[in-house]
């Protein structure tokens, strides 16, 4: 095969990855939030759930996703990574499509938890796999298209479970969410696995490195060593406390506070999600591949000043007794916030070695979600039990304007660093 076609052959390979994975985020994100669209229909249904009991829904989930992610980030820098992304989105499809079989509240929790499963298989590997398919220059726009369907997929997670739920019941809504998944999953197979490294510039094409304990542990230290990975994570943690709780508990704060109509708060929560998100995630992935031609730490600036811009819209979103302040606050908040999803997570792919970018993006996971999302959902219900919901909220601006602050003093450590990670790849 000439060049010229061997490139062809490249570029079609990586295309129809990108479209194959970013679809299938599409749907991880619908199954996760069609929970929050059921949220109040599961509290007044015979399962009579408590809203600490319907924030744990998402705990456990997330808490079996953390505990296995790091075993499926091992695995992904050193197995076929079609074949583990395959497996993973099979188990969520099938664990999500059993919670519309739940009878009782450790019924529904435990098919929930069992989701946590499959997607700690694909969210490891697949921003992984995608880096090997496409050249670090172009990375800020690939996650952009890769994490657009975060705010698409939640926002139809909002609306096709409130529509179904509406129509069919939450059953058939959990079913709904859980059967397309297993096709997905057999597309995944037809994947090329790409040398790790081969897109990088300045770094031949990587074996994968044996799996012993003792490299493994090597890893975890340099990760934990590289400063400017560790506090873009922990901002990470705190843009997730912001968006897991603001995520799980707008529909019912809708309906509670505002007074909107169950259905309709699912629907029109999502129109907002799916607009913003869409704009604000490629507006972000523009943006961040711009100014790194002038700034390894673009990505990071981007992200930090986006957040940062976002916290008092929050505030006002969420405290706000105006129908029109609240809109104009909600748009502009989501927007800002969706702006850093391509650039944050480009950001972490860059300040890591191409052999260890799926243990590294484990490590992400398993910190964003123990110190974010974990919490927050729970935690918002268990201050709404003792409060209200109205006053339980309150803590997402806050968390919203740490990451900002995390992210700045992660960027100036990136500039301190003054030349790549250990491993040779240069800081973003």
């Amino acid at each position: 095969m000439n060049p010229r076609a061997q490139r062809q052959a490249r570029l079609t390979s990586a295309s129809l990855a990108l479209a194959v994975l970013t679809f299938i985020n599409l749907l991880n994100y619908l199954d996760r939030f069609v929970v929050s669209a059921l949220a109040e229909t599961l509290k007044h249904s015979a399962l009579a759930l408590s809203d600490l009991k319907l924030g744990s829904l998402m705990t456990s989930f997330l808490l079996v996703y953390l505990v296995t992610a790091p075993v499926f980030g091992a695995l992904g820098d050193r197995r076929s990574r079609p074949r583990l992304i395959a497996f993973g989105v099979g188990v969520w499809s099938l664990a999500t499509a059993l919670s519309g079989f739940a009878g009782s509240y450790l019924a529904l929790l435990g098919a929930r938890a069992a989701v946590g499963i499959g997607e700690a298989a694909y969210g490891t590997i697949a921003p992984a796999l995608l880096a090997d398919y496409f050249p670090a220059a172009r990375r800020g726009r690939i996650m952009a298209v890769f994490f657009c369907a975060i705010p698409i997929g939640s926002a139809l997670g909002y609306v096709v479970g409130g529509l179904v739920d509406a129509h069919y019941g939450w059953r058939m809504a959990f079913f709904v969410a859980g059967v397309p998944g297993l096709v997905l999953a057999a597309l995944t197979l037809l994947l090329r696995d790409p040398p790790r490294g081969g897109e990088d510039v300045g770094t031949a094409a990587l074996a994968a490195r044996k799996g012993t304990r003792k490299e493994l542990i090597a890893t975890y230290a340099r990760l934990v060593r590289n400063s400017p990975y560790v506090l873009t994570v922990l901002g990470y943690a705190a843009y997730t406390i912001a968006v897991g709780g603001l995520g799980f508990w707008m529909p019912a704060f809708l309906e509670r506070v505002r007074g909107i109509p169950r259905a309709q708060a699912t629907v029109s929560f999502g129109e907002i999600v799916v607009v913003t998100g869409f704009v604000g995630t490629f507006v972000g992935g523009w943006l961040g591949d711009y100014c790194v031609r002038f700034s390894r730490q673009a990505f990071l600036w981007v992200s930090a000043v986006a957040t940062l811009i976002a916290a008092p819209f929050a505030w006002a979103a969420l405290t706000t007794a105006s129908p029109s302040l609240y809109l104009g606050a909600m748009v502009a908040a989501q927007l800002c916030l969706f702006i850093s999803t391509g650039p944050i997570n480009a950001a972490i792919l860059n300040l890591t070695s191409p052999t260890e970018r799926a243990t590294a993006i484990a490590v992400s996971i398993f910190t964003i979600h123990i110190l974010g999302d974990v919490v927050s959902p729970p935690l918002i219900g268990a201050l709404s039990d003792v409060s209200s919901l109205q006053q339980a909220v309150r803590i997402v601006p806050v968390a919203v304007l740490a990451a900002g602050l995390l992210w700045c003093w992660a960027a100036h450590a990136g500039r301190a660093a003054r030349g790549g990670a250990a491993t040779g790849v240069a800081h973003c």
